[in-house]
């Protein structure tokens, strides 16, 4: 019993991992073909999942990414002040932001509200056999459906972290400033000292690959759901925990490739 439920969930696993790819494989078929081959990307449907995913996120991104800028400078000012180098507190808060936590951070909630939006939303549609409908009217549900929720996505998870990194680092200013009695001109200045290009395009990065992560597992959940209103919502759960999972994974791989890329 225990070899064929393995066998089983291996092979579901596999399944899904070449569903997945294949739908991300459309997608961007469809975001550089789809130009060509008659009406381009709707610009109100792109238009209305940017607005959706970046700027109705800004609030929750701006808070999440604050308080854990005030945190992380408490916490590693209570380690550093024990060797007297409280100082670098700011360079440990903006490296520790722009690389790892904004990025990770600003991703899972995304994932949390956005990615299950989608997820509810298309599988909604897949179960009230409103995507049957859409390619009764010879409309690809990948071009119309997929590709905005893709593109949205990419475009805005990046600018929501770079505004994340900032607004940490605007976190640990204030414990730095106004807890530890360090100088605002000295805070900044070791700050700008400490943090590098590579340290900002790295979480960039991150983010656009989170990014995709997100939408094509939101995207695919939805378009693959199965059983009524019980299925809408194992799908968003599913989506959910698996954007989860792998937003973590992909962070550990990335991090492992870069920090082995050394320059």
């Amino acid at each position: 019993m225990f070899v064929e439920a393995v066998g089983k969930n291996t092979h579901l696993l596999v399944r899904q991992t070449r569903d997945v790819l294949a739908l991300l494989v459309q997608t961007v078929y469809w975001v550089f073909v789809g130009p060509f081959r008659g009406k381009p990307v709707s610009r109100k449907g792109l238009f209305v999942q940017t607005v959706f995913a970046g700027v109705d996120s800004l609030v929750i991104v701006f808070f999440v990414n604050f308080f854990i800028g005030i945190v992380l400078a408490m916490q590693s000012a209570y380690q550093l002040e024990q060797l007297g180098a409280t100082i670098y507190v700011a360079a440990l808060v903006a490296v520790s932001v722009t690389r790892e936590i904004g990025p990770v951070l600003t991703s899972l909630v995304i994932a949390g509200r956005v990615g299950a939006a989608i997820t509810a939303e298309i599988s909604t549609m897949k179960v009230t056999e409103q995507i049957e409908a859409l390619e009764t009217l010879s409309l690809n549900p990948v071009r119309y459906l997929v590709v905005p929720r893709f593109l949205a996505l990419l475009m805005v998870l990046p600018c929501l972290v770079m505004m994340g990194d900032i607004i940490g680092m605007f976190g640990g200013y204030i414990v730095g400033v106004y807890n530890l009695g360090l100088g605002s001109g000295l805070y900044m200045d070791t700050t700008i000292e400490f943090l590098t290009v590579k340290d900002i395009t790295t979480g960039l990065f991150k983010s656009a690959v989170f990014s995709m992560i997100i939408s094509m597992i939101a995207c695919y959940q939805g378009l693959s759901t199965e059983g009524g209103a019980e299925g809408v919502g194992r799908s968003t759960t599913q989506s959910v925990v698996t954007s989860f999972i792998l937003i973590i994974i992909a962070d550990a791989v990335l991090t492992a490739v870069f920090y082995f890329a050394k320059t």
